[in-house]
């Protein structure tokens, strides 16, 4: 315990804990994503009146909170965090958008489907638990199915591109078509059931439950193409309004939207001029493609068969972990252990899911294989691992849920800011090269990608949902005066970012589907680095990195606001 710390068990605290243990009675699939135990057996009411059920607690707990007072700083910063964040909340469900919203990469849809990644599978009962949600599965999807119908008859409905293309993933899931086969019965067909300690009742019980889940999501899939999709949007932009809830929602901040937008610009201007001075050490004279092309041609740069990926980064993350401890960060000794894992499914992407509260489930990296992908570029990967791992995410996000002296329950397990997460996770990219880390120049290229990838996503997010006009004077003379949609979001990115097609057209429907959330990590980051140079003005000599980021760890995810405040107390 740092010395002098107030423990976490304050009049602010005691709020903040009643409302996690209060909420996930009420949504018991955020319980399994949180690591709190006892309702993995069951599925979260997905009816208007579960939605209520839930925003009405959140009205309470906010109230409660405002009228209790906070004694001490780490008082004061949870307070604020937690104000913050259920306000935030509050108004994404008055626009109806916490009801209504159907994306590629966030939906109820997609929150039943992955949780059952992290659930046990190591007992009989872990099994039974299994077994009852995908039995309950029917029930919570026609609950979902009539939250879905009465906000669109209220005016709240998802844009049409993206209903069609979760209806597309459902299809997936349930192998209807693609590589993957069917989630559900994979599911209890390929885990590790112990048979031995199991009856034959219970085995029949788990096959049928996974024909029923599975079914339900086929039907709820032809209620999107037959019923939701005709009252869908035809616009993909939400708007002014809206998007403004969503950025606020996403960063804990409110910003200038047009001045982030040229920003963005002029970032993505300055990260592309860097990428072709480090690819002419690669390919000399020759361009950053010419650059890529020799990495892609390198056979020491590329590894053949998820399995033995999975396997290079599980590598990597260990390396990396061993080196940091103690040197650069603190590190607990639980928070030393990361997995490495192919998503059962192939949706594409890369993601981390934390640990439980105990530690019994580590903190995990995921990678969603898109079908036929069975060769990966390592060093496009190599600053992946330092942002999904350490120390990106998995130091921040496992750090945070062991600091149980310093921070609250809440704090520890419900709170994120994908602002200050994701934000965190890119200036650690850029850590590791100000390290030596990335002293190789692909994978100096490769970090520098991702970070052009970022900075295009500020760009045509803002531009595309607020319908923006690019700028006449862009340095790429890219459409000069014409106004941004989908079809321009697409070009630009296949300009900008070295993906595959199907990859890259995910990627833009991802913006349009989730407002807000794309800008975060580079916005994100830009508060990050503002606030480390703040505090090093403020102490001078005094400046001790690994003391900064030590302490600014310890707070906890918070809005950048809250975080900007909370550093200028130390």
């Amino acid at each position: 315990m740092t010395a002098g710390a107030e423990q976490a068990d304050s009049a602010v605290d005691t709020v903040a804990d009643a409302f996690v243990e209060d909420y996930v009675e009420l949504d018991p699939l955020a319980a399994t994503y949180l690591g709190i135990g006892g309702h993995d057996h069951q599925v979260t009411d997905l009816s208007p009146a579960g939605f209520a059920a839930r925003y009405d607690l959140t009205r309470r707990a906010l109230a409660t909170m405002e009228a209790t007072p906070a004694t001490g700083d780490r008082e004061q910063a949870a307070k604020d965090s937690f104000i913050e964040r259920l306000t935030v909340s509050i108004d994404q469900y008055d626009a109806g958008t916490s009801q209504s919203q159907i994306s590629v990469i966030t939906s109820e849809l997609h929150n039943i489907r992955s949780v059952f990644d992290l659930m046990d599978t190591d007992s009989v009962g872990a099994w039974d638990n299994i077994s009852a949600r995908l039995a309950a599965l029917p029930t919570a999807l026609d609950g979902y199915r009539q939250t879905l119908t009465s906000s669109a008859e209220n005016g709240h409905v998802s844009a049409k591109r993206q209903i069609a293309a979760v209806a597309a993933q459902v299809r997936a899931w349930t192998g209807q078509e693609g590589e993957a086969g069917n989630f559900f019965t994979s599911l209890v067909q390929h885990r590790n059931v112990p048979t031995a300690q199991t009856s034959e009742s219970q085995i029949f019980d788990l096959n049928r439950n996974a024909v029923v889940a599975s079914d339900a999501f086929a039907e709820f899939g032809g209620f999107l193409e037959q019923e939701l999709l005709p009252r869908g949007r035809e616009r993909d932009g939400v708007g002014r309004e809206a998007y403004a809830i969503e950025s606020r929602a996403f960063l804990g901040a409110t910003i200038d939207l047009e001045e982030t937008y040229h920003w963005g610009w002029e970032e993505l201007h300055r990260i592309e001029q860097e990428m072709a001075r480090v690819a002419g050490r690669i390919a000399p004279g020759g361009s950053v493609d010419d650059a890529v092309a020799a990495l892609d041609a390198d056979p020491q740069r590329n590894v053949q068969g998820k399995e033995n990926f999975r396997a290079w980064m599980q590598e990597l993350a260990d390396k990396t972990i061993a080196e940091l401890t103690d040197v650069h960060f603190d590190i607990p000794e639980p928070v030393r252990r990361i997995e490495c894992r192919i998503a059962p499914t192939s949706d594409g992407g890369i993601y981390y899911t934390g640990p439980s509260e105990d530690f019994s489930r580590p903190g995990r990296m995921w990678w969603a294989v898109p079908d036929g992908v069975d060769t990966f570029s390592t060093w496009r990967e190599v600053t992946t691992v330092f942002h999904e791992g350490v120390p990106g995410h998995h130091l921040q996000v496992a750090q945070t849920a062991y600091r149980s002296e310093l921070l609250n329950r809440w704090q520890r397990t419900m709170c994120w800011v994908s602002g200050h997460g994701e934000g965190w996770a890119l200036y650690a990219e850029r850590l590791m090269d100000d390290l030596g880390y990335l002293q190789d120049p692909g994978d100096k290229l490769g970090m520098l990608d991702g970070q052009a990838m970022r900075a295009a996503r500020v760009i045509i997010d803002i531009g595309m949902h607020l319908e923006l006009t690019i700028p006449s004077d862009n340095p790429f003379g890219f459409h000069p005066g014409e106004t941004w949609n989908a079809d321009l979001g697409l070009e630009f990115m296949r300009q900008h970012c070295r993906l595959g097609d199907a990859m890259i057209r995910f990627e833009v429907d991802r913006y349009l589907g989730w407002p807000g959330q794309a800008p975060s990590y580079k916005v994100g980051e830009r508060s990050w680095l503002q606030a480390r140079e703040e505090v090093r003005r403020r102490k001078g000599d005094a400046f001790d990195l690994k003391a900064f980021h030590r302490a600014a760890l310890d707070l906890g995810s918070l809005g950048l606001d809250p975080l900007r405040e909370a550093l200028a107390r130390l």
